[in-house]
């Protein structure tokens, strides 16, 4: 296993192939975190990437989808062509066939001159179609042709283009549900469901969220020439507390208003300062205290009572045995020896 950083995110994933070190740093730039729901992730890129196969990335807002597309393209042999992006919620729907197929001069008001679409840009690369959840309807079959076919005629062509591209697709939606109520055409969810990946939320993989903090503040703090000395364990509890709504991208915006706030070196908790209607989940010390002991604990039974090595809760945790022993002894929990193997109880001291 090997440690890599991707946008704020570093995570650890296994070898495979002749990629040096190097290499992989650049393909998989930018994600940061050490989860396993992150490592699963990764692993599922590293297997479809080297492939031409269809991806279909689903996630919440905000939860870096774009950033996994990018890997999926930067370990694919596709790696030297283009990766072109395409959000199609941004797009005003009678505007969205030009982009994607592109026009002939004419073909509408205002179309001036012939003019390339995506597809076509795109050719022998990779063509990054986020929240395709939003493509309308009518546009749904020549979509879905140039993804069967590899073929399409521009708006107000009869020509036929023939193109080689990967297609990955990202949503938020859920494009089965989409497909029973007859909003997504069913072969074209089938289509796009090639290959799978789902991106946890930040809620669910909390064990990362020092790790970007620390990303954030180091590249925001650069950007802005700032120097940032510390950063107090009750702002770092408050970030693992709170529930993130808006997932990586809101912590990366509130670390950015945090770092711009700052004086004398110290980072301020920016979660005190939201709007009272946007509900922080902002625990108490005493709250935090146990959760952080039931995740332990949770941990403790998962992996047999076992703490160190490869399998231990450490590794789990994202933390060194050490941190962990420590963080034990200071929640009060400890492991009888007399007790069955995977019963731990708390308030009393730390038996090895």
């Amino acid at each position: 296993m090997k440690n890599k950083t991707v946008g704020g995110l570093v995570a650890a994933f296994p070898n495979s192939g002749p990629r040096t070190r190097e290499s992989r740093d650049s393909q998989f730039e930018r994600i940061v975190g050490n989860s396993v729901g992150l490592e699963t992730v990764l692993k599922q890129v590293e297997r479809v990437g080297p492939t031409h196969s269809t991806v279909l990335i689903q996630g919440e807002t905000g939860t870096g989808k774009e950033l996994i597309a990018q890997a999926v393209h930067n370990i694919s042999p596709r790696c030297n062509r283009r990766f072109v992006k395409v959000n199609c919620a941004a797009i005003p729907i009678d505007l969205l066939e030009s982009e994607l197929f592109g026009h002939e001069r004419g073909a509408f008001t205002g179309a001036i001159a012939q003019r390339a679409g995506r597809f076509e840009a795109a050719h022998q690369g990779t063509l990054f179609l986020d929240e395709v959840g939003d493509i309308p309807l009518a546009l749904q079959p020549k979509l879905l042709r140039v993804l069967q076919e590899q073929e399409f005629e521009r708006l107000g062509s009869d020509q036929t283009h023939k193109v080689d591209v990967r297609i990955i697709a990202a949503t938020h939606r859920n494009l089965a549900e989409m497909a029973a109520r007859n909003e997504l055409r069913s072969d074209l969810y089938y289509r796009l469901n090639v290959f799978p990946i789902s991106v946890p939320p930040l809620r669910e993989r909390r064990e990362d969220i020092r790790q970007l903090v620390l990303h954030f503040v180091a590249v925001l703090a650069r950007r802005m020439g700032k120097h940032i000395e510390l950063i107090p364990e009750p702002t770092i509890d408050a970030f693992i507390a709170y529930h993130w709504p808006g997932n990586v991208r809101e912590l990366q915006n509130l670390i950015e208003r945090a770092v711009i706030e700052s004086d004398n070196g110290v980072l301020p908790n920016p979660l005190s300062t939201l709007h009272a209607n946007t509900k922080p989940a902002i625990a108490s010390r005493s709250v935090l205290r146990d959760r952080e002991a039931a995740l332990i604990l949770e941990t403790l039974r998962a992996t047999g009572g076992i703490i160190g090595g490869q399998q231990g809760a450490a590794v789990l945790l994202g933390l060194k045995r050490t941190t962990l022993v420590y963080k034990m002894k200071r929640l009060g929990i400890f492991r009888p020896q007399q007790r069955p193997m995977g019963e731990f109880d708390e308030g009393s001291e730390l038996t090895i």
